[in-house]
């Protein structure tokens, strides 16, 4: 009975590995593969050329943009959805979590509709000279709709399973809301406030689908290194486009060893808090 249970585990084992490797391995080592195919100055001279560093520079733009609001976002709703009851919470859960059931395109559209020439809003736009649609600005919002539940939905958990009685305790002994909040409600949180912004920060890099719709794919202006990446693919250009998608793979790697970094962290925090 032991060796069966034995030899079924290892078998788990092995089909997860395999699926890990083909799923997940290969195809990284099958872009550095194509990025290098015709050497290193072809490598270089593909993420140094204006058009990629443009779509590199706009890509940590909106990534930054996205992260800094839904962080401060993801702080104040988590709050709200902890430390209050009141009318509606469930509604407003809810509807933090819309950006996770609807596709990104869709919220695309969205925009284009809220923006674009059909919308009320355009007479004003365009009498203020305010481009939003196919510039930076709707690329910004379009990046901070698809990522804001990410912060908000890793505090939550850790926020209601600590419960009010710090807080409370606080503030019968007349501390404020924000004296509550720096020194009560942040050391316990802060574990799990690094591992969302890590998470919306992946997120934000990598987005497609929504940036597609309203960045009107003008290079050098409006391309994010993902829509740029497609440009270089569809142009038959593969070994550009695989150089440049290795610089999101070389960041994805940095994410994930941050994300690892602070599991640990928070694993060994939680250690020696027992």
């Amino acid at each position: 009975m032991k060796k069966e249970k034995g030899l079924g585990a290892w078998l788990l084992i092995a089909l997860a590995a395999l699926f890990l490797c083909v799923m997940l391995v290969l195809p990284l080592v099958l872009v550095v593969h194509e990025a290098l195919a015709r050497g290193a100055a072809a490598y270089l001279s593909a993420v140094t050329e204006p058009f990629a560093v443009k779509a590199l520079q706009l890509t940590l733009l909106a990534t930054a943009v996205a992260v800094g609001a839904n962080t401060l976002f993801g702080l104040a709703s988590a709050w709200l959805l902890t430390k209050h009851d009141f009318r509606g919470k469930a509604l407003l859960g809810s509807l933090i979590d819309l950006p996770f059931a609807i596709s990104p395109v869709v919220a695309g559209l969205f925009f284009v509709m809220l923006f674009g020439r059909m919308s009320p809003l355009y007479p004003l736009l365009r009498a203020e000279h305010i481009q939003i649609l196919f510039a930076v600005p709707a690329i910004v919002l379009a990046t901070v709709f698809v990522t804001f539940p990410f912060i908000t939905r890793e505090l939550v958990p850790v926020m209601e399973s600590q419960g009010r009685s710090e807080e409370e305790a606080a503030a019968t002994l007349g501390a404020s809301g924000w004296q509550m909040f720096f020194h009560v409600t942040l050391p316990n949180i802060k574990w799990a406030l690094l591992y969302g912004v890590i998470l919306c920060t992946a997120r934000a890099m990598g987005e497609f689908g929504a940036v597609s719709v309203v960045s009107g794919h003008i290079r050098g202006k409006t391309n994010t290194l993902p829509l740029h990446i497609e440009i270089l693919y569809n142009e038959y250009n593969f070994t550009a486009a695989f150089a440049v998608a290795s610089l999101l793979v070389l960041l994805a790697v940095v994410i994930l060893v941050l994300r690892n970094i602070v599991e640990w962290r928070a694993k060994r925090g939680m250690h020696h808090a027992h």
